[in-house]
């Protein structure tokens, strides 16, 4: 296999006593010119040598995450746990990408953003401040325009409004946990809704 980019080893830095290696392109590929040099990883296991994914600028992908597809990280945006970008996805700025999350399809995560635990954002989901709830079981995330993923589970809006009970039920939430998430669920419509108004 012919490889798209190496780690300089003589380019590193020490970051929480992990050591992070500074990449260069070895090829031309997507929009990246043989010679330019990206970002920062702690290995080759974080960036995939396929396809037109790339680590640039001050970005540190490291521990288990990967990065591959088309998916780009940049400026001083920060990978690691297990995350995964894949896709199209976009992940910049100073946002960070953590713990089991995904960032997949044409999705955009920038600014101060954090995207953590098993929180998925996907698809077209630019625009949109991903927002996390940590609940008593399940993790609930505003995952794209008018979707909401709870724990393993991705519905819209109005599937949530009207099978929150049912779901609940079908694992095993007790009574309060159901109107614990029929709660978190009306926020998460109310947050999501005003920040379309502005």
């Amino acid at each position: 296999m012919k490889k798209k980019y190496e780690i300089m080893v003589d380019c590193k830095k020490e970051v929480f006593g992990i050591t992070l290696f500074k990449i260069k392109a070895r090829a031309s590929f997507g929009i990246v010119n043989k010679g330019d040099e990206g970002g920062y990883v702690q290995s080759e296991k974080n960036l995939s040598q396929h396809g037109d994914a790339w680590v640039s600028g001050n970005a540190w992908v490291y521990g288990d995450a990967w990065v591959y597809g088309d998916a780009w990280v940049y400026g001083d945006a920060r990978v690691y746990g297990d995350a995964w970008v894949y896709g199209d996805a976009r992940v910049y700025g100073n946002a960070r990408v953590s713990g089991n999350a995904w960032v997949y399809g044409d999705a955009q995560v920038y600014g101060d953003a954090r995207v953590y635990g098993n929180a998925r954002v996907y698809g077209d989901a630019q625009g949109i401040s991903p927002l996390y709830i940590q609940g008593s079981k399940h993790t609930l995330t505003l995952s794209a325009p008018h979707r909401i993923s709870i724990g393993c589970q991705s519905k819209t809006f109005s599937q949530w409004r009207k099978m929150f009970k049912s779901v609940g039920r079908a694992e095993g939430y007790t009574n309060t946990e159901i109107e614990e998430y029929r709660s978190h669920i009306e926020h998460i419509i109310s947050v999501s809704l005003l920040s379309e108004e502005r």
